[in-house]
């Protein structure tokens, strides 16, 4: 439910903005569009750490219960948005951070929970099962939010109400506390210094998108670079912070653990890769590919969720299996394994034609479906597993974190490089493909260098993007009925844009290939299966063994020098001289 409402509204877009009557895509609601997008992730990204900590203080699944109240309760406020035009958008958005917040609740707890719940040899399938409900939400999302809004677009919201209520109480009456809590004092000032240098960092990414004087992206607008910088400061600032104090929000030593370090920066590099893809192929799809085969502009967003279904079949079959395998044979094998897989996958969908037979493009998106879920739960249960039991909230908030910023990160990058893309070819063949349908040179020469970023949003939303381009100007009133036929068909935007964007395509692709490739890299130098401070190991493969609990005194706390790996031999971790954390178990 959590990450379903991430990508619920994208394609309920168009019918949530009629619904309050506002047009997303004139240049002052372009803002709207992008904080519906954009803030949900946003606000999640930034508070999963902080809930997590608080999990660890008061209770996780004291916190994890609070979370389906908040999320309902905001859903339910969503439901029932009373204005119109801005008002109405500011509501919504609004009441969007409310439904993140109470998402974050839920996903900065989740995999602490069942760490604590199931034993080591078993966490790869229970973490698999969870990791996978959650990534294929992203993608289930999508075509969700175009079946409700199809009927009406308070659904996409109301769709949570019952669900959160059947959540509320099952969870308060079958969870129950396992961890043992510490209390702390809560550190007010690493949680602002967090809070603020990632929101201002993630927000200055997201605008970046926005054109700028003249430029199709932002980045050379000084506020936008003040606040990549600044983002950065704050955030080392924090770092600093938090080994400075007794009681820290985050334990930065636990970076110095190889299999936590390395699992979360293999994380942030696959969520990189894989976060702006399902914006990229919704655009491919419903934009170009899907008029060209008959659809039209308005139905193109809920079938490019469905013809996305293999991506998400891929993430379903492939999670909990390798989560399986990965209690018996380790996780470095399928989680780099899964990334390698993913790069190749974008390699084949770079080398594909703008209008691509349909079977190739299908098996594409699930091997990178696959290898996403290759990777996604055996890399979540080696980096819970690496971490002490009093720290696993705020090591699932610090995990989730990288994870949701990737996607933030991706859909900032990806964007900016599809529009560096387009921008270098499409002024030039828009203007020549206007002037042959008798547009005058004077609006065909404007409107082909308008910001690519409103063609693109007009795909991604459904709107017919020659239409959208050309009605502030009055002129398809003026043009003959077949001039205006032919602009306003399924057939001349597709063509006129397939080069560009092709162009547009081997740049992201290639980029996303990259990003895969070094998390691979990233990844297989994680070592061997690692866990911190369990008295029993998982059985190794072959004839049954006897498990010796490891010695009490070999087991430390958060703050001590030593730890026992699964083998039962001691190994140092933070705190210690040599901070290595890395002792091969199993």
């Amino acid at each position: 439910m959590a990450t379903i409402d991430a990508s619920i509204v994208i394609i309920a877009m168009p019918a949530i903005f009629r619904g309050i009557g506002l047009n997303p895509l004139t240049p002052g609601n372009v803002t709207y569009l992008l904080w519906m997008i954009m803030g949900y992730l946003l606000v999640q990204s930034v508070l999963v750490v902080t809930l997590g900590r608080l999990g660890d203080m008061f209770g996780r699944v004291k916190i994890y219960n609070l979370g389906f109240v908040v999320f309902t309760l905001a859903s339910i406020a969503l439901s029932l948005d009373p204005l119109t035009g801005t008002h109405g958008a500011l509501w919504l958005i609004g009441w969007r951070f409310g439904q993140a917040f109470g998402g974050a609740m839920l996903m900065a707890n989740s995999a602490a929970i069942l760490t604590d719940a199931f034993p080591a040899n078993k966490r790869g399938m229970a973490l698999g099962i969870n990791q996978i409900a959650g990534i294929s939400g992203q993608f289930v999302g999508l075509l969700l939010g175009g079946v409700l809004a199809a009927v009406n677009w308070r659904l996409v919201f109301w769709v949570n109400v019952p669900i959160g209520v059947f959540g509320t109480v099952w969870a308060y009456k079958s969870l129950h506390e396992i961890a043992t809590t510490r209390r702390a004092r809560i550190d007010w000032i690493g949680n602002i210094l967090f809070a603020v240098g990632l929101g201002v960092l993630l927000i200055a990414i997201t605008f970046g998108i926005r054109p700028y004087g003249g430029h199709p992206t932002g980045w050379t607008n000084p506020l936008i670079i003040g606040g990549l910088i600044g983002g950065v400061v704050m955030l080392i600032a924090f770092c600093i912070f938090e080994t400075k104090i007794a009681e820290p929000m985050f334990q930065m030593g636990l970076f110095k653990i190889r299999a936590f370090a390395a699992g979360n920066a293999a994380s942030l590099l696959g969520s990189i890769a894989r976060g702006g893809l399902q914006f990229i192929l919704v655009i491919w799809l419903a934009g170009i590919w899907l008029p060209l085969h008959g659809y039209d502009f308005t139905v193109t967003p809920l079938w490019a969720g469905i013809y996305m279904l293999p991506l998400t079949a891929g993430f379903l079959i492939a999670g909990p299996i390798s989560g399986t395998l990965s209690d018996r044979y380790g996780p470095r094998l399928f989680a780099t394994s899964g990334l390698l897989l993913a790069a190749i996958c974008f390699v084949g969908l770079m080398l594909l034609p703008v209008d691509f037979p349909y079977p190739l493009f299908a098996l594409l998106i699930f091997g990178n479906g696959v290898g996403s879920g290759l990777f996604a739960s055996p890399n979540t249960s080696a980096i819970m597993s690496s971490v002490p039991a009093g720290q696993r909230g705020s090591a699932s908030g610090m995990r989730s974190t990288f994870q949701n910023s990737g996607m933030s990160l991706s859909i900032g990058i990806f964007f900016s490089l599809m529009i560096a893309g387009v921008a270098r070819a499409l002024p030039h063949t828009l203007t020549s493909g206007l002037r042959a349908q008798g547009v005058p040179a004077s609006v065909a020469t404007q409107v082909s260098h308008l910001p690519p970023v409103s063609t693109l949003f007009s795909a991604l939303l459904g709107f017919n993007p020659v239409q959208n381009l050309l009605a502030p100007s009055g002129v398809l009133a003026k043009l003959p009925a077949h001039s205006v036929a032919v602009l306003t068909g399924r057939q001349f935007f597709p063509e006129l844009i397939s080069a560009p964007f092709h162009q547009g395509l081997v740049i992201v692709f290639t980029a996303a290939a990259i990003m895969s490739v070094l998390g691979a890299l990233v990844s297989l130098l994680r070592g061997k299966q690692f866990y911190y401070d369990d008295a029993t190991v998982p059985p190794a493969p072959g004839p049954a063994v006897t498990v010796r609990p490891a010695p009490a005194q070999e087991t430390i706390s958060p703050n001590g020098s030593s730890l026992t790996s699964a083998n039962g031999d001691s190994a140092p971790v933070a705190g210690a001289a040599d901070h290595t954390g890395q002792r091969a178990g199993g």
